[in-house]
């Protein structure tokens, strides 16, 4: 059993000694607790494979929230050498820039109660959620919508007036990948998107709204206008249709190509990142990722809008606090063995963590190091942190709770129950376009995000800064 092999390296750290074909050791960041969860050898075997690709420096990681995804763990963090080194859509997955926006709302407690019933409905009715369902009473997306949205990101949506100039500067790059090429992404992939802006998906995408419960940083959490009892929204979504098939038509071809020869998993198929097939991901990719900010700038448009007709609190109160990527591949500069080395730091199920005085990040968060968005399970709590640029992980943190059943498990385990009635009675209220997938994403589905955020605060990785009560949800 690889668990077996693991040696402790730090606080919550241990280390996957090399062995096979293993090119650098694992890195795993966890609690014994963690450990001891059910299924830990499936992500522990793929940190293993990873470790074999071509190019890797200094670790294959895993994070707390660890589970099996497709090739990489969820959970899991690669940095590859940008001139020798490999790019793998499975270091990414099929969700592109599936990510996370947290905004704070000037509201209270006892205020969101009176209307929260009528504010949920609003927003199920303006935010389109479910498998491929996407908004029919809109114009589908021109081509030269495309051209645009896709090399302009998030600021594209802005221009259209679903947002603020001023939340560009509370997003991860801006809310926009650079070398993103319209030319990249398959018309296929283009049908797929084009309705489907400003829409959750299924699976476990939400729309959460919730309560500021605890404040464990008061310095940082004053910095950021985040006070305890305050309303919060969070918003968890990415590329929809259109980055599942750039994933899907990459796949394709890299395996046509025979970019899994030799390796331990087809799944981790990978093309050299200087080879054209390898650009030729990186700019489709980068124009998915440019797909889904606009696609979350759009919902917390939306949301603002039901706020503002439910509640009387005008668009512009509503702080987006900041969004960050958790399936992403980024070309990045990060020390390796005392040399600064241009990297691809493949992301999956795992978050960006910089801490103070990033040059990436906006003035204001320079002074604090950047917010970390950890949502949980849509019973039991959220977390917000703030990273502190780990360099053995190349600033990086977990992405959430981590699953602990899978959606079969789940859906068994809850069969012939009254999913929402459940959440009503633990102080929830959800909506969804259907009970199945209630179900399949219920607490008992997920680890104890608690448990997770404590192991990333004692390896070193992130700060907590408050606890999230989630109130109400909307999921797929």
């Amino acid at each position: 059993m690889l668990k077996e092999l693991l040696c402790k390296k730090g606080p919550a750290l241990f280390e996957l000694p090399r062995q096979g074909a293993m090119l650098v050791p694992g890195l795993v960041v966890a609690t014994s607790k963690l450990l001891e969860e059910p299924g830990i050898e499936e992500p522990l075997k793929q940190v293993a494979n990873v470790a074999t690709l071509p190019g890797i420096v200094s670790y294959s990681i895993a994070m707390p929230d660890m589970h099996w995804g497709y090739g990489f763990p969820i959970g899991g963090v690669a940095a590859t050498d940008y001139e020798k080194g490999v790019v793998s859509p499975g270091g990414v997955g099929y969700d592109i820039n599936c990510g996370v926006r947290l905004a704070l709302v000037p509201m209270q407690e006892a205020d969101l109660k009176r209307h929260g019933h009528a504010l949920l409905r609003r927003i199920y009715d303006l935010v389109p959620s479910g498998v491929g369902r996407g908004h029919r009473d809109e114009a589908a997306l021109t081509l030269q919508d495309y051209q645009k949205l896709l090399t302009q990101g998030a600021s594209w949506a802005i221009e259209q007036g679903y947002g603020l100039e001023k939340d560009l500067d509370r997003m991860e790059s801006r809310g926009c990948l650079s070398g993103a090429d319209p030319h990249a992404v398959s018309a296929d992939a283009q049908v797929r998107g084009r309705s489907q802006l400003g829409t959750i998906g299924s699976g476990n995408h939400f729309v959460e709204i919730g309560v500021v419960e605890q404040i464990f940083l008061e310095k940082v959490a004053a910095a950021w206008g985040v006070k305890a009892g305050q309303i919060y929204l969070l918003i968890h979504s990415g590329s929809r249709g259109l980055g599942h098939q750039v994933c899907q038509d990459t796949l394709d071809a890299f395996l046509r190509c025979g970019y899994a020869d030799g390796l331990v998993d087809r799944q981790l198929v990978a093309a050299p990142i200087q080879s054209a097939d390898g650009q030729q991901y990186l700019k489709a990719m980068s124009a998915a990722a440019n797909f889904a900010f606009n696609n979350r700038q759009r919902i917390l448009h939306s949301v603002r809008t039901a706020f503002d007709e439910v509640c009387s609190i005008p668009t512009h109160q509503i702080e987006l606090l900041y969004d960050v990527c958790h399936n992403i591949a980024k070309i990045e500069t990060h020390e390796v063995e005392g040399h600064l080395c241009k990297l691809c730091v493949h992301r999956k199920g795992a978050t960006r963590a910089l801490g103070p005085g990033a040059e990436e990040l906006s003035e204001e968060f320079q002074k604090t190091g950047q917010p970390v968005l950890v949502p949980g399970d849509m019973q039991r709590a959220s977390h917000l942190m703030v990273g502190k640029g780990h360099p053995a992980t190349f600033c990086s943190c977990c992405h959430g709770a981590g699953r602990a059943l899978s959606r079969v498990r789940s859906l068994k385990e809850w069969k012939g129950r009254d999913v929402f009635q459940y959440m009503k009675q633990h102080g929830v209220e959800v909506m969804a376009s259907s009970g199945r997938t209630v179900a399949e994403e219920m607490p008992s589905a997920y680890k104890d995000v608690d448990d997770v955020v404590e192991a990333v605060a004692e390896a070193g990785l992130a700060d907590k800064v408050a606890r999230l009560k989630p109130l109400y949800a909307i999921k797929g």
